[in-house]
């Protein structure tokens, strides 16, 4: 991930009015949070963060839209950043992080990647309105290659996980060792399932 499942749990998250700043002094207002659940955060485990840090992280990034005199959105990129995101990593985990992409890839082939939710390559369902669509990512933090997942997927293949370190979201596998792809692609097509079930 990269805040998505924070834009559903936390109130009205940011209904931004931008327009492009221009030599007339226009300057994109940006609405605070609101809502009697705005200091709430229920999937700060999902991108490793607190729910302090994740509030932070998605302010700043909406300050900086503002700034530039960029229409406000937190929802869509044109592009999606994975490449640029594998490319920024150290060198030794870049073909494990490709490794993990390609069995996202291969497991849900349908789906969009995007970088927009958590800073992280993140995948969406098309078609799929809950949370927008995005149901796993992936991300690097020393020394781990880590798989974003719901936490119900967590539970359900806790057994198969038992060797890993894992949070209530997150499932890490050690850098520089063979990643259980078939696993992976498992917890990946039960992170859409997951997704899928919750939107019926």
């Amino acid at each position: 991930m990269p805040a998505f499942w924070a834009l559903r749990q936390i109130g009205h998250l940011a209904k931004f009015e931008g327009n492009r700043g221009s030599a007339n002094g226009n300057r994109t207002r940006i609405s605070a949070l609101k809502g009697p659940r705005a200091n709430r955060c229920t999937i700060a485990p999902l991108c490793g963060k607190s729910s302090a840090g994740l509030h932070r992280s998605i302010s700043g990034d909406l300050n900086q839209r503002a700034k530039h005199g960029e229409n406000a959105t937190v929802t869509r990129r044109k592009r999606n950043g994975v490449d640029e995101y594998i490319a920024r990593r150290p060198k030794e985990a870049q073909g494990d992080l490709a490794k993990i992409r390609a069995a996202i890839r291969a497991a849900e082939p349908g789906a969009t990647e995007r970088t927009d939710y958590f800073q992280m390559p993140g995948y969406a369902y098309p078609g799929l309105d809950y949370y927008d669509g995005m149901f796993a990512w992936f991300s690097f933090k020393k020394p781990h290659i880590r798989l974003h997942v719901p936490p119900s997927v967590i539970q359900k293949y806790r057994k198969e996980l038992a060797g890993y370190a894992t949070t209530k979201a997150i499932v890490s596998f050690p850098m520089n060792k063979p990643a259980p792809l078939t696993l992976v692609k498992k917890l990946v097509k039960a992170s859409l399932k997951a997704m899928k079930d919750k939107a019926k």
